[in-house]
């Protein structure tokens, strides 16, 4: 046991050694912070420099709706609060009527929009008018299986208006089963009584749809020609021989899948682009399953590579059309597979040719153009059209490192690609208004800039892409000011491609 002499011996020791010592801090790392903390550490909050009280913004929690999207922000690069700060009923106008059908860089950009995850703007109604807008455009664009997909996340029976779209949508690419047992097991999300028949006979209860059926007849709640196609639907038997029923000029897919079911299918070539997915099963023949692809490939609702698959699934069975462009495909794979380059160069000419008979260039180029970038062709022709083919596809900028002859606009084309026109001479007005937008001086349109500067993203590339579309049609102005404001936004690349896809497929 110590003593006390003991212990006050060691105290005096130990407070002499500390005198002979730096002063510690009292956080030693204040001086020298650590190398490895996660981010800015702030050492002291900051210190105003005046009296008056700060602004403060204050958002309810329960008024922000989660974010809703197929596709994270964190891939296609967009906030999630795109569409913050905007009226829904505006951003519903400009999404449903925005042009996009001549210019791929365009619909793809839309379906980035249509797709991302993002939050609706504040409001009661604001979540549903948003989905609703965003659901209606992919069903215009034929894209089926994303509005089923989108519909599907946000909760498809939570409101008729969704369900009805859900269920449109399951009825063009033949998932109709789930949205019938969702219906049969909550008739609300209804009242039409066709949808109530179709979904229980679908679930096997004949004599529940039949009732259904004979209680639609008697109340006279249903057209005419409507319960004339139920009556086939149901009892078949009855109508064996009898003429054929009256094609309708616009059916929803209901009566489509109606009429598919009573074997008197219907066309979809003059029905709206949606109803092209149903012919991609395999009910349909292999040339209405090709034509039904390429519409779709043409708008960016299916991918190259599935249009490629129909393409090269079998010998073409004839000639003439759709079985011209299949035998240009599989001979120009075949040539490629030889790498004999007089031969690649002899069909690729003649592909290019029946691609743009139907609008498919860039959706070829992006099936080609890691395979034709390591060649060279041996005839001027063909290596000009091989290196214009990789312009449009996503190579345009390795490929502009080498300019070759032929056109007077390849110089142009080159700068283009590398996102400085402005260094080589413009051969046409067109040009010239391109290269102006990419001009560091370029300036963005007023109400455009009102809407970048109230953080309205997603309204703003609504409003530009319209511009674009203006340019586009010869408005050159506009076509600049697009440009412009794609590059302020970071839309660099949609505007390099855009501008690629204006020039080349105009024939520049």
């Amino acid at each position: 046991m110590l003593t006390r002499a003991t212990l006050l011996a060691l105290f005096l020791a130990g407070t002499t050694q500390a005198q002979t010592q730096e002063p510690l801090s009292v956080i030693d790392w204040l001086t020298a912070p650590p190398e490895n903390l996660p981010g800015t550490v702030l050492l002291e909050p900051p210190v105003t420099q005046t009296g008056l009280q700060p602004d403060v913004q204050v958002t309810p929690l329960e008024a922000l709706s989660p974010p809703l999207g197929l596709v994270a922000s964190s891939v296609t690069g967009l906030p999630v609060d795109l569409w913050q700060g905007s009226e829904p009923e505006r951003l519903a106008e400009l999404i449903a009527r925005v042009p996009v059908k001549s210019n791929p860089a365009m619909q793809r950009l839309l379906f980035t929009l249509l797709l991302s995850e993002a939050r609706a703007p504040t409001g009661d109604s604001a979540r549903d008018t948003l989905l609703m807008a965003r659901l209606d455009r992919l069903m215009q664009l034929g894209a089926s299986d994303p509005t089923q997909a989108l519909v599907q996340l946000a909760g498809p029976t939570d409101t008729q208006a969704r369900f009805g779209r859900w269920f449109d949508a399951t009825l063009l690419t033949g998932d109709e089963d789930r949205s019938c047992t969702a219906l049969i097991a909550q008739p609300h999300l209804s009242r039409d009584y066709a949808a109530q028949i179709f979904c229980k006979a679908r679930r096997g209860d004949w004599t529940s749809a039949a009732l259904t059926l004979e209680a639609a007849h008697a109340l006279q709640i249903l057209p005419e020609d409507e319960l004339a196609l139920l009556d086939r639907f149901l009892s078949p038997e009855l109508f064996e021989g009898a003429a054929y029923l009256p094609q309708p000029e616009d059916p929803d897919p209901l009566t489509f899948r109606l009429f598919e079911a009573i074997g008197e299918r219907l066309p979809t070539a003059s029905l709206p682009r949606a109803f092209a997915n149903a012919d991609l099963r395999d009910v349909a023949g292999w040339k209405a399953q090709i034509e039904a692809a390429e519409r779709l490939t043409r708008i960016g609702a299916l991918t190259p590579n599935q249009l490629l698959g129909l393409y090269t699934e079998r010998s073409p069975a004839a000639s003439g059309a759709v079985w011209d462009r299949v035998a240009a495909i599989q001979r120009f794979e075949a040539a490629l597979d030889t790498g004999d380059s007089e031969k690649i160069a002899k069909t690729l000419t003649a592909v290019w040719a029946q691609m743009k008979t139907v609008g498919l260039e860039v959706a070829f180029a992006e099936l080609f153009a890691p395979r034709l970038a390591p060649l060279t062709l041996p005839t001027d022709v063909a290596e000009n059209l091989r290196w214009r083919i990789l312009l449009l596809s996503e190579l345009y900028e390795d490929a502009a490192r080498t300019v070759p002859g032929g056109s007077d606009a390849n110089p142009f084309l080159a700068a283009l690609a590398q996102g400085d026109p402005g260094r080589a001479p413009s051969p046409t007005p067109l040009a010239d208004a391109i290269s102006q937008g990419f001009a560091w001086s370029a300036p963005v349109p007023s109400d455009i800039d009102r809407l970048l500067n109230n953080n309205q993203l997603g309204e703003a590339i609504l409003e530009t892409m319209q511009l674009f579309a203006h340019g586009a049609r010869g408005n050159l102005v506009d076509l600049t000011a697009a440009i412009a404001t794609f590059r302020r936004v970071g839309l660099e690349d949609t505007a390099r491609r855009a501008a690629l896809q204006l020039m080349i497929l105009n024939g520049a």
